[in-house]
C-alpha cells in the first residue's frame, strides 16, 4: 500500500510583523504634517488580536487605515488578514473604528474550501478540518499540486499558506 502524501493548509499571520507596521503607523502619526496634532490614534491588542483607530473624522480614520494597510503590505503581511469593522461614533466627536486580525481558518471558511475542493473532483484527494486548519492528502504528488493551484487561484476571504508539503 502506497503512503499518501499530504499538506496543510492554515491562515497564519506573523504578529511581530503587525507589531512593527503599527510601530511604524504610530511615528508616522506623530511626524506626517496633516496628521500632526489630529488627535487621531491607533492601538493594538497584540492578546485580543485587534488594532483601533481612534480619530476626529471618518476622513482622518480611512488616512490612518490607509498609512497602517501600506505598513503592512511593505512588511508582507496580507490585508486580508485584518478585518475592518464600521466606524463607530465614539466619546468628543470622535470616531473609533476596530480591526480584527484573522489567524486561523473558521469552520465555515474551512466546509466551503472542503466543498470546492470535492467540486473540482480530483483523483483520490481526500480533505480533512482539523481545527483551524486542513489536511490535505493524496496518493500523488501532482494532484497535491494541483490542488495548491486551484487554492492558490480561489478567493476565501483569508491568506492561505500551505505548510508540512511531505
Amino acid at each position: 500500500m502506497a503512503k499518501d502524501n499530504s499538506f496543510d493548509v492554515v491562515s497564519q499571520v506573523d504578529m511581530q510583523e503587525v507589531d512593527n507596521a503599527f510601530q511604524q503607523t504610530k511615528k508616522e502619526l506623530v511626524q506626517r504634517y496633516d496628521l500632526k496634532g489630529s488627535g487621531a490614534d491607533i492601538e493594538l491588542d497584540k492578546a485580543g488580536m485587534k488594532v483601533v483607530v481612534v480619530a476626529p473624522s471618518d476622513f482622518v480614520a480611512s488616512q490612518v487605515i490607509d498609512v497602517f494597510n501600506t505598513r503592512l503590505v511593505r512588511r508582507s503581511v496580507d490585508l486580508k488578514s485584518i478585518r475592518w469593522a464600521d466606524s463607530q461614533a465614539a466619546s468628543g466627536g470622535t470616531v473609533r473604528i476596530e480591526g480584527e486580525i484573522v489567524a486561523g481558518i473558521d469552520q465555515d471558511t474551512a466546509r466551503k474550501i472542503n466543498k470546492d475542493i470535492r467540486d473540482q473532483k480530483f483523483s483520490k484527494v481526500k480533505v480533512a478540518i482539523e481545527g483551524d486548519k486542513l489536511r490535505v492528502s493524496s496518493p500523488s504528488r501532482d494532484e497535491l499540486q494541483t490542488v495548491i493551484a486551484f487554492l492558490k487561484s480561489g478567493d476565501w476571504g483569508v491568506p492561505l499558506q500551505y505548510e508540512n508539503y511531505r
